[in-house]
């Protein structure tokens, strides 16, 4: 199946060479294939090229001759040390151009700290979002049980896809890394955290649930961030009538992979039991817009100490946006904005739900549905 993805490689490589990041499983290795123009490609999950390329590490400079002028190679977190004479190629041919995948930023900045040093661009590559979707069958239904990892969204069966991801995929992906020691205990965690999605982060719980120290889960949440699979949001603290918390939350980078980890194989009857993944795939949303135009305000989220005031999202300190998975939003779920608003002028305060109908701002406050609000969102508007 063809997507057109929001983001070009073949635009950014013209000016620099490329470091592109992302979980697996997201598309990195077809944009190489599809999106560069014919080049020199070295794939490190190929055993032989592997191989090869660790038995004789000059091989890399021979292929870089005078007639080469892009080379890409998938998956360098296998070999970083590659990254030193990619980073020397590129400072003795300046038209050279190297275009380098990975699924980690954990080896790495453990072996090669400076990721370049300003001498490749780091992009990063998520999930399809919604301009990637519009010309496939994919409703926000399917998204909302399925998420959308490429694979996924092309699979006749998009839930036993998943199952294999979220599975053995990312415990293999992990021990195969040797990120994690006892992979047991990891495997235990894994589970539990999927079911921290979208919830502040207590470690000393979620330590005590999968029976391992807190130090440990706190390393295992970094290896998720590391590995791009979680990310940890942090809260705004910007408000002083009402005390926030300190704590992160935690989502997982795709809603698919988190109800496959929790067993969720149908979507709940009920809304109020949706509120989990309409959250997600708004910040998959949120996420992968700020990453593409390489905005760099701060997402960030409220919640008020003892939680009798929280919003799911803030950009920066200018749009506040709370999300509901009803398609008749009330009153009551304007509390959390209402609250907000009373601490700092927000210049839109927006909340997001599945109602299909135009209906006029109350106090400010607009009511956009989603299809309404991922529209504006990548036209540059929010």
């Amino acid at each position: 199946m063809q997507y057109k993805r929001v983001l070009s490689l073949r635009d950014s490589v013209v000016k620099k060479s490329v470091l592109l990041l992302g979980p697996r499983r997201t598309g990195k290795s077809w944009l190489l294939r599809h999106e560069l123009p014919p080049h020199t490609a070295l794939n490190l999950l190929h055993s032989e090229t592997f191989a090869r390329l660790t038995q004789k590490p000059g091989l890399l400079r021979e292929l870089a001759t005078s007639q080469t002028t892009l080379i890409s190679i998938d998956e360098i977190q296998r070999l970083p040390w590659l990254m030193n004479e990619v980073h020397a190629l590129i400072e003795e041919q300046p038209s050279l151009r190297f275009v380098l995948t990975g699924s980690s930023a954990r080896k790495l900045r453990s072996q090669h700290t400076s990721l370049m040093a300003g001498r490749a661009r780091t992009h990063h590559l998520h999930p399809l979002v919604t301009p990637e979707l519009e010309e496939h069958n994919w409703p926000l239904e399917k998204r909302l049980l399925f998420g959308s990892l490429p694979a996924v969204v092309s699979s006749d069966n998009p839930f036993e896809e998943l199952k294999d991801y979220a599975g053995d995929y990312l415990r293999e992906e992990i021990a195969a890394e040797g990120y994690a020691r006892n992979l047991e205990a990891f495997s235990r965690f894994l589970t539990v955290a999927a079911t921290c999605q979208g919830c502040e982060v207590n470690f000393e719980k979620v330590a005590s649930d999968c029976q391992v120290p807190a130090r440990t889960v706190r390393e295992y949440f970094h290896i998720l961030e590391d590995t791009l699979v979680g990310s940890l949001v942090r809260p705004f603290s910007g408000t002083t009538k009402r005390k926030p918390v300190s704590r992160s939350k935690f989502y997982l980078f795709d809603v698919g992979v988190h109800n496959a980890l929790v067993g969720l194989s149908s979507l709940p009857l009920a809304d109020t039991k949706l509120g989990t993944q309409m959250e997600s795939v708004v910040f998959q949303e949120l996420q992968a817009r700020l990453s593409y135009a390489r905005d760099e305000r701060p997402l960030t989220y409220w919640r008020t100490q003892g939680g009798a005031h929280e919003v799911d999202f803030l950009l920066g300190d200018e749009i506040a946006i709370e999300v509901k998975a009803t398609r008749a939003p009330t009153q009551a779920d304007l509390k959390g904005l209402r609250a907000l608003s009373e601490e700092r002028n927000f210049r839109r305060k927006i909340l997001v739900s599945r109602d299909p109908l135009h209906r006029e701002a109350v106090g400010g406050i607009e009511f956009l549905s989603f299809e309404t609000f991922v529209s504006e969102l990548w036209a540059g508007k929010i």
